[in-house]
């Protein structure tokens, strides 16, 4: 007679814990690239050139993932991009 564990089917469980999420910045017309530099440094702590770098590539691409990590950060980061109204989404 086979066993308990013979009969039950097996279930696979993937868990992802933690997957970091990214917060993407779109550009606009209406914002300086001074105004979304200090703006990064203060959402991201990143440094003014990490934060000049974050901003041509929105620039130029049109958006760019500017913060990468636990949702929760992602969007803390995102709140305090919007303070000035900038357009952000965040991605899982």
């Amino acid at each position: 007679m086979p066993s308990t564990e013979e009969l039950l089917p097996q279930i696979e469980v993937e868990t992802t814990v933690g997957a970091p999420a990214k917060c993407i910045l779109y550009n606009d017309d209406w914002h300086t690239f001074d105004e979304v530099i200090v703006q990064l440094v203060k959402a991201t702590g990143c440094s003014i050139e990490e934060a000049e770098q974050l901003t041509w590539e929105v620039h130029t691409n049109g958006k760019a993932s500017v913060y990468e990590g636990a949702l929760s950060q992602c969007l803390r980061v995102s709140s305090i991009l919007e303070e000035i109204a900038l357009h952000t989404s965040i991605e899982m």
